[in-house]
């Protein structure tokens, strides 16, 4: 459903109003919504890689640039492919370092 702003109410083939959920995220457990609104969410996005950008100072962190690509991976191809990347890097490293693991097929 790419080009649908999420925040729109949509008709479906009875002509009954339909409401899209307000897009998650799971991180350690836990579920995390996001904004509704696009803007909202490119915004959050992009205010915590600034932040993470200053985490040399006190309360910002260099946590924030991670959790800001996660935000911005739900709006962006180009960020969510490096999201998926990683993701796929990080647990074929982590089943290569797991004693007796099946080793992940290599294409």
């Amino acid at each position: 459903m790419e080009g649908i702003e999420p925040t729109k109410a949509m008709r479906n083939d009875d002509e009954q109003m339909i409401t899209l959920p307000a897009p998650a995220f799971s991180l350690m457990g836990r579920s995390y919504s996001l904004p509704q609104s696009r803007a909202q969410r490119i915004a959050i996005g992009v205010a915590l890689v600034a932040g993470g950008i200053l985490g040399f100072l006190p309360v910002l962190g260099f946590w924030m640039i991670p959790l800001g690509l996660l935000v911005l991976s739900y709006e962006f191809a180009s960020v969510r492919r490096l999201r998926r990347r990683t993701i796929v890097w990080w647990e074929r490293r982590r089943q290569k370092r797991q004693p007796g693991a099946q080793p992940a097929d290599e294409e």
